[in-house]
């Protein structure tokens, strides 16, 4: 189902939450909308649910009008044929796994359906069995697995996502990232999750949407975002950055060579800190020019050594250069059919 929004804004109390925007999120698409707190994700998707009104602009949704200002259209929630999954879960907790699922349902006279379509939704997130429980004796784990079963029920072909594994403990957290991206992969619905997590962003979607201070500074599959980022926030926020020239050339730390190779640009320094990641070392070298940067390394290092770094010219990103980033775009893609195929 086609998400679309033509010039939506929104204010609160003369403050802008988000700036004039256009924006088409593809049928049957993970989109994610990813930026620090306040930077207006949350406001989009809240617009898109229909429980804030924006100020000007439309919004459509798998063709149908939702939202249109000019016109004074508004849609309530229920009448937009979509799930949202919070943060906290939104579960009745005086309600069974079964009774919490089928409450949507209900709610929207869909009586007959109910006993069908929740036992379809509950076997979609493999918790046959668990129907007499209730929210409390389950796991964090299992009461996301409820939430998302409900909008399953529902039969809604847009899921939108608010945050759902924040609460989780780091280890579940993973876990259910792997099965919620399986899940929705499996019913084929669209997905619009909002998260600051970028780990979370670039494993769980097919597009991101960076956002800051209410303005969508870049959008484009993961690959694209992480290898050529367009603006110096994206770049900043998504994955570590290492500055050649401050806001417009930029190179990864895995780029890093601990010996130069012939070709490569030298940039020398002393180590500054050592942080034990568990599969390799980050260090932290101040170069001669008092900037400093991150690389990996194998090993641990001594504090106060000097290091001569090589980088070679092709992972030097220059942002806003359209010959690196077409050059980027189609390794991005090559990553992305290869991902493809994983998850197939």
């Amino acid at each position: 189902m086609e998400v679309a929004l033509s010039g939506v804004t929104k204010t609160f109390d003369g403050a802008t939450a988000l700036h004039p925007l256009d924006l088409t999120i593809t049928s049957g698409s993970f989109t994610t909308l990813l930026g620090p707190s306040g930077c207006g994700k949350t406001t989009l998707l809240r617009l898109i649910a229909g429980l804030e009104q924006p100020d000007s602009g439309s919004i459509h949704i798998g063709g149908k009008t939702v939202c249109d200002t000019s016109k004074r259209i508004f849609l309530q929630p229920q009448q937009r044929e979509l799930g949202m999954v919070f943060q906290d879960f939104a579960l009745w907790p005086h309600m069974t796994v079964y009774e919490n699922v089928a409450f949507g349902l209900k709610a929207r006279g869909r009586r007959k359906e109910v006993a069908t379509q929740v036992a379809e939704a509950i076997e979609a997130v493999r918790l046959q069995g668990f129907e007499k429980r209730y929210p409390h004796q389950l796991s964090g784990g299992q009461q996301q697995r409820v939430a998302f079963a409900r909008s399953i029920a529902a039969r809604a072909s847009l899921i939108l996502f608010d945050e759902p594994l924040s609460a989780l403990d780091a280890m579940l957290r993973d876990e259910m990232r792997e099965e919620l991206v399986q899940m929705v992969r499996e019913l084929g619905v669209t997905a619009v999750y909002v998260t600051h997590d970028q780990t979370e962003a670039m494993a769980m979607s097919d597009t991101i949407i960076v956002m800051q201070q209410g303005k969508v500074l870049q959008r484009g599959e993961p690959e694209a975002i992480y290898h050529t980022p367009t603006h110096p926030f994206v770049a900043q926020f998504v994955g570590r950055s290492n500055w050649v020239e401050r806001d417009r050339q930029m190179v990864r730390p895995e780029h890093i060579r601990w010996t130069a190779r012939p070709g490569d640009r030298v940039f020398e320094g002393t180590v500054s800190r050592i942080s034990y990641l568990g599969d390799r070392y980050e260090v932290a070298v101040k170069l001669t020019d008092g900037t400093i940067w991150t690389a990996y390394h194998h090993e641990r290092m001594a504090v106060g050594g000097q290091v001569r770094l090589g980088v070679a010219e092709q992972h030097i990103h220059t942002l806003g250069d359209p010959a690196r980033q077409t050059n980027k775009a189609t390794e991005g893609q090559q990553q992305h059919q290869i991902r493809e195929v994983i998850y197939q």
